[in-house]
């Protein structure tokens, strides 16, 4: 360890989680914090010397990062940190600095649409959306209006007074049914008959036996009516068109948003064109030496243009509709090759010795290695290992752009998805013919398909915005088994939305079909069905609240 003098130690405080350990974390704007980190990689000094003798040559540089303003864009800490960034990127061409800072960005009132272009980022880019379960959308802007886009095209187009009405009726046909909603939802499913689980002990207990425990009740009460309120919410969001006004939060490393800004500038959309220029200048405050080089990309919108113009000509077949899920391909050898890379890390031979070997195996040994391997999980969040990353699988799936809206925050994997249309058809819950809404919820569905295909025609990208979370849309995923793992035993857990989680069985019935050894070991997908199934949960959460 280096040894440090007081007066040092005391320097490096200000900037250091400590002074006197190899693991420690850094107190400094970004940019100060790559371009320290860059220089780094090529000095045989450790990182505190550095920053000591590199970036703290005076008291004044010290004092200016010492102050609140070190992290604005005239700071003269920031000004050298970004020029000494700027000739380490121009020096060494080395792409791998731009993720070595990042920043928080919040983009607020944009709609689904944009929000799924930007959930679409996958490495180095972390969202959260604002919850169509948790958050109602009955409630109105200043201007009166409720939450909803207003596309600038289409209010331009002679579709805009039909688009306005369209939104107006959606939404006002959502918050009617709103109250009426939950109290069907808590006459079908009364607590007085809805077993809960002690969220201390587990023990299944009737809604009576709790009531002789005054916290247990209390607890139980609360966590019926939030559950009641979000079954709600997850019923009646199939009104919520694609325009919906939603709020996206991003913590992205500089690399990533430099490619999500070339994307958005280069999008067909004017929402996201105009996205992309308001991230910019807030990042231009923030990382600016980190996105300095996006811009519009021809070869991203031209390859666009390319191949939509080609798929038009090229794709003129009616569509054959299937099943919601379908299994378009998968590894025929799939044991053989988990097997040979759970051996490859303990041996010195090449994976191709090791999977001829895997294929040779008895089939006891091979259940040996298996078991060996996966076997001793005990909860979802013990992850197996990656020698599942070894097995592929493709699935088409068609879904609600609900569903579509949920599975699609799993980034590590591919997927691509097609415009939202309301070619497919619409999912109906059976609630909204329960409580007596189903005449009402076919009007809507229609009238926002017989404005989709006007629109189509003239704008057909920007036809999406109409189109309600109840229509399916088709995409496809591609994972490999450690993936589909997670996936599968998140996306069936008792809280999750009924139309991700009747998805997600769907895939795992079809890889245990070609692969029901490998598919044994998925120990925590949950099969049953539920109607309220976020109790449990909720019941947690206000156990933890009191402990708290």
């Amino acid at each position: 360890m280096e040894n440090f003098t007081p007066a040092e130690r005391e320097r490096l405080a200000r900037f250091f989680t400590n002074v006197d350990r190899p693991v420690f974390g850094l107190r400094l704007p970004q940019e100060v914090a790559g371009a320290l980190f860059s220089r780094y990689s090529r000095s045989a000094k450790d990182l505190r010397r550095t920053f000591l003798d590199e970036f703290l040559r005076d008291e004044d540089l010290s004092a200016a990062l010492d102050t609140p303003a070190a992290a604005g864009r005239d700071d003269p800490a920031v000004r050298r940190a970004r020029a000494f960034y700027e000739r380490v990127l121009i020096g060494y061409g080395d792409d791998s600095v731009a993720q070595l800072g990042g920043a928080h960005v919040a983009c607020e009132d944009i709609s689904n649409v944009a929000a799924k272009a930007l959930e679409d980022a996958r490495i180095g880019m972390a969202p959260l959306e604002k919850s169509t379960r948790y958050v109602r959308f009955d409630r109105k802007d200043a201007s009166g209006r409720h939450l909803f886009f207003i596309e600038p095209t289409l209010a331009r187009s002679r579709h805009g007074e039909a688009y306005l009405e369209l939104m107006e009726l959606l939404f006002d046909t959502y918050s009617r049914q709103m109250e009426p909603m939950i109290e069907h939802v808590r006459k079908s499913v009364p607590l007085e008959e809805t077993e809960l689980r002690h969220p201390g002990t587990g023990d299944a207990v009737t809604y009576a036996e709790a009531r002789k425990d005054e916290k247990l009740a209390r607890w139980a009460e609360t966590a019926y009516r939030s559950t009641v309120r979000a079954h709600a919410c997850d019923i009646l969001r199939g009104y919520l068109p694609a325009a919906t006004r939603t709020n996206v939060g991003l913590f992205g490393v500089g690399q990533a948003f430099e490619y999500l800004l070339s994307k958005c500038h280069s999008s067909d959309l004017a929402e996201l064109r105009d996205l992309g220029g308001a991230m910019r200048r807030e990042l231009d405050t923030l990382i600016p030496s980190f996105v300095k080089r996006a811009q519009r990309s021809p070869y991203l919108s031209e390859t666009f243009s390319r191949t939509r113009a080609l798929a038009e000509e090229l794709v003129t077949e009616p569509v054959r509709e299937g099943p919601s899920v379908t299994l378009v391909d998968h590894d025929g050898q799939a044991e053989e090759r988990i097997i040979a890379a759970v051996l490859y890390p303990h041996a010195t031979h090449p994976l191709p010795q090791l999977r001829e070997l895997a294929a040779r195996l008895p089939d006891e040994r091979k259940q040996a290695v298996l078991d060996a391997y996966m076997k001793g999980r005990r909860h979802r969040r013990e992850k197996p290992g990656r020698a599942l990353e070894q097995v592929y699988y493709t699935f088409d799936i068609i879904g609600n752009l609900g569903a579509y809206r949920d599975l699609q925050r799993h980034r590590l994997l591919s997927q691509e998805r097609q415009d939202f249309t309301t070619a497919h058809g619409y999912d109906t819950p059976p609630e909204i013919a329960e409580a007596g809404f189903d005449g009402e919820y076919r009007r809507c569905m229609d009238r926002a398909a017989e404005l989709h295909e006007r629109i189509r025609g003239d704008h057909p990208r920007e036809a999406q915005y109409v189109v309600p979370f109840a229509y399916r849309t088709r995409w496809y995923m591609k994972m490999n088994l450690r993936e589909a793992v997670h996936i599968g035993e998140l996306r069936t857990m008792p809280q999750g939305h009924p139309d991700y989680r009747s998805i997600t069985q769907e895939m795992w019935r079809q890889i245990a079909a070609v692969h029901p050894r490998l598919a044994g070991y998925a120990r925590f997908i949950d099969w049953k069905t539920y109607r309220l199934g976020r109790l449990a949960s909720e019941l947690r959460t206000e156990f933890k609240k009191s402990n708290r």
